[in-house]
């Protein structure tokens, strides 16, 4: 195998160092590497996703890109699309432009670029969510080790999807979200009667006083026991909150706490309309690099 360049980011980063998600993104040399090779390189960082960007020039408008959790290849996720996003105008464009087209195994997803009180802010557009089966609070609160009381049965346990299905649950109160922790034996169990394998918890309480909400994200069977900022999940939040007025509102401008409770403290942003015939779903935030280097 040829040396491979690659980079590390931190994907929805609050103002301070080694905050947000960190991301693996592989570029020079990349395009030679086997699905095996991919794999196995995703889990020797074991990051929650690796990407690998096999076209440096664009095809079809976009640049082809392979997302990699530790224990498989997904079709879309959000912090890698805007980390790779970052990489991909950094070292391979290297000039500046406004938006970045990438394109996933679950389709293209565009990328724009804008400066936003002093800080560059990375936002996707996500595909428009769709709304699938729902869940009992019985079935959902003993996965999370939760009482079916911390849940707010105003508002339903639903898997929904913007390009990756996740199941979303609202709690009650921010207490609520501190003491959630999968139990294992029924989480699979759980999501062997689910097209979504990953759950989204949130509070309309956060941790930041200037945020809406907070919010945690468990994929086990990605191998991702906690995930630190997750925009794919918080994209089918986004859709969710207004599908159902949870603000009272078919539109919203949000900002969401995720990673406090793993000392990854993220900040996401979320807007989203539901303008009758789809819903609209923009995730966005900072990306900061950390490393760059190569694999031998």
């Amino acid at each position: 195998m040829d040396k491979l360049t690659y980079y590390i980011v931190d994907v929805f980063a609050r103002e301070e160092k080694y905050t947000g998600n960190q991301l693996a993104v592989f570029t020079k040399g990349a395009e030679k590497l086997s699905d095996r090779q991919m794999q196995r390189i995703a889990k020797e960082i074991n990051y929650s996703e690796t990407t690998f960007v096999i076209s440096s020039e664009m095809n079809n408008g976009g640049y082809d890109v392979r997302i990699f959790t530790p224990e498989q290849e997904i079709p879309f996720a959000g912090h890698p699309t805007l980390g790779t996003a970052f990489i991909i105008q950094s070292e391979i464009i290297r000039q500046p432009v406004t938006s970045i087209t990438l394109n996933f195994k679950a389709g293209q997803i565009p990328v724009t670029i804008a400066s936003e009180n002093n800080h560059t802010i990375w936002w996707m557009q996500q595909n428009p969510p769709t709304f699938h089966q729902t869940l009992s609070p019985e079935a959902i609160a003993p996965v999370l080790n939760l009482e079916t009381t911390d849940i707010d049965t105003r508002f339903p346990i639903q898997e929904v999807s913007t390009g990756l299905p996740f199941i979303i649950v609202p709690l009650k109160n921010l207490a609520a979200l501190k003491r959630a922790k999968t139990n294992q034996q029924k989480y699979f169990d759980l999501i062997r009667t689910t097209d979504a394998k990953c759950i989204l918890i949130f509070s309309p309480e956060p941790y930041h006083p200037n945020s809406n909400i907070s919010v945690r994200m468990f994929a086990d069977y990605l191998g991702i026991p906690e995930d630190p900022a997750t925009g794919s999940a918080n994209g089918c939040l986004a859709g969710y909150l207004v599908r159902h007025q949870y603000f009272g509102t078919d539109k919203i401008n949000l900002r969401a706490d995720q990673g406090y409770e793993i000392d990854r403290p993220s900040l996401l942003l979320l807007k989203a309309e539901d303008k009758a015939s789809e819903i609209s779903v923009f995730i966005g935030g900072q990306v900061s690099l950390v490393a760059r280097g190569e694999f031998v």
